[in-house]
């Protein structure tokens, strides 16, 4: 059964892209913690990240890599947050969260209630 991240990569879902390649995808989390946070998928659809092929794991990092310093030339923040959990959603995929403190990147707060015209806001911002 495809996951709302898979009809987002087939484009059956609208979603804010920061950067796509032939393998993967990263996009706004459209219920942040914080302004900017992103998630990065794989292509091919993989429930939990640690059954990917070993390169393509790998691959995912770096595409992350890239990402992350786009999102934090871009979004005023300390740092970018690493979190994988992989409860959300049955498709592998790693959380990039701008952070200036801990509490930035606590999942059990509540999420941000965002507009899509600030999710837009954002996303050209970062593809400034």
């Amino acid at each position: 059964m495809a996951t709302i991240f898979s009809k987002i990569i087939d484009g059956d879902i609208p979603s804010f892209k920061i950067a796509e390649n032939d393998s993967f995808l990263a996009f706004l989390d459209i219920q942040p913690l914080v302004l900017g946070h992103t998630l990065v998928i794989p292509k091919k659809e993989t429930n939990y990240i640690f059954d990917m092929e070993s390169d393509e794991y790998a691959e995912m990092w770096k595409f992350a890599q890239v990402v992350a310093k786009k999102i934090k030339e871009k979004v005023d923040c300390k740092r970018i947050g690493i979190a994988v959990i992989g409860l959300e959603v049955a498709h592998a995929h790693i959380h990039l969260v701008p952070i200036n403190n801990v509490n930035d990147i606590n999942f059990a707060a509540p999420k941000m209630d965002v507009s899509m015209e600030v999710l837009q806001e954002i996303a050209d911002k970062i593809n400034s």
